[in-house]
């Protein structure tokens, strides 16, 4: 059964990156246990949305830009919406390839120190290269595979050692709650976990792996057990943050420092080895989404080894490597990426939904009744989330 867990470990990597850590760390510091319901409506959302993702990749074998360019039919149209997906979601992981470098480097400071940060961001761009350039497919998912499990294990240990309170931590799933002046934080879990991305990297990575309808309950196991684990880990990130006193914790890399003298170097260290694990992880996978999702809109047909693949990953990396190297700061760029992903991912969420539910593409494993009523659930959702997101940008919220 575990030999068939793949491409949903990349999906889960992908939306574990640094950003998931910060804001599951101020969720914990801030409200405690309050906002666990949060995460597990963010990880109900995104199963629901990426088991669609894998069945119109497995029916199709394509991924679903290329569904997109061959069901549109008017010209305009199909450019205009191609163009707004390439420019999104590259550029947008062009900016924040940056943070993903920078979370696995702050998980180098935590477990060897400060010394050497000058290097860190380069050696995990090295690694990242190494893995992208070397591996195919089936490399890269077992790389995959270790590193989720290091970093699920490193995260569940350390809220583990801060002997938590298990009634309190059940009331937080099983009680939704709104403390005072959560609503933004909620947003905020919600939206790092629901990624648009992820959704095209869904759909062309089940590709590489199944062929046949005979394949579509191994893709909703991968996708069920890998995004669970993945909730599973977010969840323990804010179990451990809460365990802090005072609320003096500001990012993860002083979650990792305020550890430190209440329960000793363990759980410091195993932060330390989940935050790099879940920053090298990112940091592939987003380069790695960005060049199958050019791959699409271009029609490119290209595998792993193909120049133009690699020539887009490439370029993304480098750009991240060198935003973290020279503290460059591209705050309009993550601007616009926040404010392209706020329009990208219910317009995404609305055109899989129409996608899935379409017989001549999907046949009989288009969408049910509950599916569909999920789905619109989750594409309101995804609405009330972009407005805030770019209301927020602006600063009108």
């Amino acid at each position: 059964m575990f030999k068939k867990v793949g491409p949903g470990v990349l999906i889960a990597a992908a939306f574990i990156g640094p950003g998931t850590i910060t804001t599951c760390t101020l969720a914990g510091v801030e409200f405690g246990y309050a906002l666990l319901w949060a995460m597990v409506l963010s990880i109900t959302a995104t199963v629901v949305l990426q088991e669609m993702s894998a069945r119109l990749g497995i029916i199709t074998q394509n991924g679903l830009a290329e569904v997109i360019r061959s069901e549109i039919r008017s010209p305009f149209l199909r450019k205009l919406i191609i163009g707004i997906i390439l420019v999104a979601i590259v550029i947008g992981n062009a900016a924040y390839e940056g943070g993903n470098i920078g979370g696995g480097v702050l998980g180098l400071e935590a477990i060897f120190g400060p010394k050497g940060t000058d290097y860190y961001p380069f050696s995990i761009g090295i690694l990242a290269f190494l893995l992208l350039y070397l591996g195919n497919y089936r490399t890269l998912e077992k790389v995959f595979v270790s590193l989720v499990i290091v970093m699920s294990f490193s995260f569940l240990i350390t809220a583990w050692i801060t002997k938590p309170d298990f009634k309190a931590i059940l009331e937080g799933i099983l009680v939704p709650t709104l403390p005072q002046e959560s609503v933004l934080m909620v947003v905020a879990l919600v939206g790092t976990t629901v990624v648009p991305y992820n959704l095209f990297l869904h759909a062309s990575l089940v590709s590489e792996k199944w062929k046949t309808t005979d394949d579509l309950k191994w893709a909703r196991w991968d996708t069920f057990f890998s995004l669970t684990l993945g909730g599973l880990v977010s969840m323990a990130i804010i179990i451990t943050a809460a365990a802090i006193p005072g609320g003096t914790v500001s990012g993860v890399l002083d979650l990792a420092k305020g550890l430190e003298p209440l329960y000793g170097n363990a759980a410091r260290y195993c932060m330390g080895v989940g935050l790099f694990a879940a920053g090298v992880t990112s940091a592939i996978t987003a380069p790695l989404a960005a060049a199958y999702v050019a791959n699409s809109c271009f029609g490119w047909k290209a595998g792993l080894q193909d120049y133009r693949f690699r020539s887009v990953w490439i370029i993304i990396l480098i750009l991240g490597v060198l935003v973290m190297s020279l503290g460059i700061k591209p705050i309009e760029i993550i601007k616009f990426a926040q404010i392209a992903n706020g329009i990208l991912l219910p317009f995404t969420a609305i055109f899989l939904l129409w996608a899935v539910n379409r017989s001549t593409l999907m046949g009989r494993h288009r969408n049910g009744t509950l599916a569909n009523v999920v789905g619109v659930i989750i594409i309101a959702l995804a609405i009330f989330l972009g407005v805030k997101g770019i209301l927020k940008v602006f600063n009108l919220f």
